[in-house]
């Protein structure tokens, strides 16, 4: 898989080099004539002080790379700016390997990249659109199709827990917690955190 990370100045950081063996870091300047073709993920770096349009201005998107805001400063503000121009999700530029590794991962299958706060608003506010949440056992046809340990990383999940949250609170592992979701995603046909939370909690988009 491809990176290519756009910035205002040629220079990565020693995590984007250990995240994206082969990273091409582009100017911004440089955009406008550049094409993306292949597999990977258009990265575009929002340094302080800068508007989200111009990090997602004039990015060639005709490849159906999807492409991830990294912002020196994230907040919540700004990844709904950034979803709403197009982009596959939002996070920090200085984010450690293992968080690039899981956003590539998400975002490279198709899924949405947001913070565990945003998440529980979404998946909060979807609930007060559509109706009240169901009760439960009214919808636990999803987790007969998982293991008992499966389930409980899902239930966890959608109530908004991150994965080292989820590892402390059943005495495993982080290593373990990414495996399980992994094999949930999988058997349930979702693509990321916000749409399992969405089916644990009866919720559909």
């Amino acid at each position: 898989m491809q990176h290519w990370i756009i910035d205002r100045e040629v220079g990565a950081l020693a995590t984007w080099v250990e995240a994206m063996p082969g990273v091409q870091i582009l100017r911004r300047d440089q955009i406008p004539a550049i094409r993306f073709a292949g597999t990977g993920v258009i990265w575009s770096r929002l340094r302080s002080g800068e508007p989200v349009e111009l990090a997602l201005a004039g990015i060639d998107r005709s490849g159906g790379q999807p492409v991830v805001l990294l912002s020196d400063e994230p907040d919540e503000a700004q990844v709904l700016q950034a979803l709403a121009l197009g982009a596959a999700g939002c996070c920090n530029s200085r984010a450690a390997t293992a968080v690039l590794q899981q956003v590539t991962a998400v975002v490279g299958n198709g899924g949405l990249w947001v913070g565990q706060s945003l998440l529980r608003k979404l998946v909060g506010a979807t609930a007060l659109r559509l109706g009240q949440l169901p009760a439960e056992g009214e919808n636990d046809n999803w987790a007969a199709l998982l293991s008992e340990r499966e389930v409980q990383v899902s239930r966890l999940v959608a109530n908004g827990a991150s994965n080292k949250e989820i590892a402390d609170h059943l005495a495993i592992t982080e290593r373990t917690v990414k495996a399980h979701l992994t094999a949930v995603f999988e058997k349930l046909g979702v693509r990321d955190r916000l749409q399992l939370s969405l089916r644990v909690n009866g919720l559909r988009i």
